[in-house]
């Protein structure tokens, strides 16, 4: 079992519940308390006792004029949430038996993830998805044999009915194992650095597993002895919908403000994972926020590069292109163009 303890109470998670929060309620985060090593996937993860995979690779570092891309939509349902969805699941499966229901909500790229590896672990799954997700991704979910249940409402009105469903609430943002799924991003972009870290990474935020877990590859880098610091981490979300960069930069905004995105991975309006993402920047980073022509135009500027993504993922180009950075600058893509056409 992954070490996990308490964001609230500091309790230590000493067996697996049918709730992913700890007793109290909190969020539970967890704690890494081995070396890192280079070698087999499962080195860097121990308390897997078996791994569910679907032939994974470690995804493209593309250099392409003054930064470096790293194409994490080249994973096997063509997000970066694989990388969480893998470790999740193959967790789950040593502790629930075969056939259990499994429960998720999610916007689509998260679905999907699910499904796949939820499906391939023998778990029955539903998705609970906004009514109004694009065609293509609930399409996605359906072909792993998934239910999908499209709810009418909030965010927050979708991850109520996938946490009051039977079986067991698979969230993607509050079981621990699935933000722990993101530190091997860190590894591999340190491994194809030649062993060394980058100035700064350029990442979407929403939820938070991608910038929690990424900081958590990072730290563990630097605790291991291995790297000398952690780069700096700019956050970067849409105008619309910024809650994490108003309570990083201390402005007003407004929850239900209705306004919406071209970028439809990134509607988390209240996050869970809202003050632990905050934490994390203030101590290696930044949150920038991108308008809706920004984030237009930067997805066509990199479709002519030869990176088709999706609005979602180009939000990272607009908030480079908005700045003047030097160094090393790593950006993550994290999701195939194909899902939002």
């Amino acid at each position: 079992m992954l070490k996990s303890l308490c964001s609230s109470c500091g309790k230590e998670r000493v067996s697996f519940t049918n709730s992913p929060n700890c007793d109290c309620g909190g969020i539970l985060v967890p704690r890494i308390d081995f070396r890192y090593r280079d070698g087999s996937y499962l080195v860097n993860f121990p308390y897997l006792d078996r791994v569910i995979d679907l032939g994974e690779t470690e995804t493209p570092l593309a250099e392409i004029g003054r930064v470096k891309f790293k194409l994490d939509y080249f994973q096997p349902t063509f997000s970066y949430k694989d990388r969480g969805s893998k470790t999740l699941i193959s967790s789950l499966s040593s502790n629930l038996p075969r056939g259990s229901e499994i429960n998720e909500d999610s916007s689509g790229n998260a679905g999907a993830s699910i499904s796949a590896y939820g499906g391939a672990a023998g778990f029955k799954v539903n998705i609970f998805a906004p009514k109004d997700t694009k065609p293509g991704k609930v399409n996605q979910i359906r072909a792993y044999g998934a239910d999908i249940h499209l709810v009418t409402g909030s965010r927050k009105d979708v991850a109520e009915a996938a946490s009051n469903h039977s079986g067991y609430y698979a969230s993607h943002v509050l079981n621990p194992e699935f933000r722990d799924g993101m530190r091997q991003l860190s590894y591999e972009i340190f491994r194809q650095l030649s062993h060394k870290i980058p100035t700064r990474v350029f990442v979407p935020v929403s939820a938070g597993t991608l910038l929690l877990g990424l900081v958590s590859g990072f730290e563990h880098l630097v605790e291991s002895g291995e790297a000398s610091g952690v780069p700096e981490i700019v956050a970067v979300q849409t105008e619309a919908v910024c809650p994490v960069c108003a309570a990083t930069d201390n402005f007003v905004y407004d929850k239900g403000n209705g306004k919406t995105s071209v970028a439809d991975a990134l509607v988390s309006r209240e996050p869970a994972l809202l003050q632990l993402m905050v934490t994390e920047l203030k101590k290696y980073g930044k949150c920038i926020t991108v308008t809706e022509d920004e984030i237009i135009s930067a997805r066509s500027a990199l479709a002519m590069k030869g990176l088709y993504v999706e609005y979602s993922s180009a939000t990272v180009w607009a908030a480079y292109e908005k700045g003047r950075y030097d160094g090393e600058n790593v950006l993550v893509l994290t999701g195939n163009g194909l899902k939002t056409p």
